[in-house]
This record gives structure tokens, C-alpha cells and sequence, in this order.
């Protein structure tokens, strides 16, 4: 399963944490959101996505994956560079 989200504003960005830590991704289409804030909240995913071990990927301008640490396979993370 894959949740989508389409939030308004960033008060809604809860609702990315608490799908994104019970392991489903997320298909987040911020196009209804001023850029701004969408900026905002892409920061808010990719902190989240990068603590908790996870993945996003950019599907178009203002629309993004987010995929759970239980949903990125081990060979699927970028190797650490020294």
C-alpha cells in the first residue's frame, strides 16, 4: 500500500511523520501548497527520511517518494562516500 498525501499547509505535515513511521510510503504532492511553506515541509521529509534510515526520491516538481526504512532494501542505499 501507498498513502497519498496532498497537503494544504504545513500543519499537516503530521500526517507524513506518522505514515512514514509505520513503514508506508508516501506519495507527497505538495502542488496545492504555496512554495514557501512546501519548502518547508520537504526539508521536515527529508530530515525525517534520512533519521530514520529511509529514501525519497523526486517524481516531479513538487512531488516526492517517501519510503520507510522497511521498504528500502539494504542494497537499495546510496554506499557511504569516505
Amino acid at each position: 500500500m501507498v498513502k497519498t498525501l496532498r497537503p494544504r499547509d504545513y500543519n499537516e505535515v503530521y500526517y507524513v511523520g506518522y505514515f512514514f513511521r509505520m513503514g508506508i510510503p508516501i506519495v507527497m504532492d505538495l502542488t496545492e501548497m504555496p512554495t514557501g511553506e512546501a519548502k518547508q515541509l520537504v526539508d521536515f521529509a527529508a530530515g525525517l527520511v534520512f533519521g530514520r534510515g529511509g529514501a525519497m526520491d523526486r517524481l516531479d516538481h513538487k512531488t516526492f517518494l517517501l519510503l520507510p526504512p522497511e521498504v528500502v532494501g539494504p542494497t537499495d542505499r546510496p554506499a557511504a562516500r569516505d
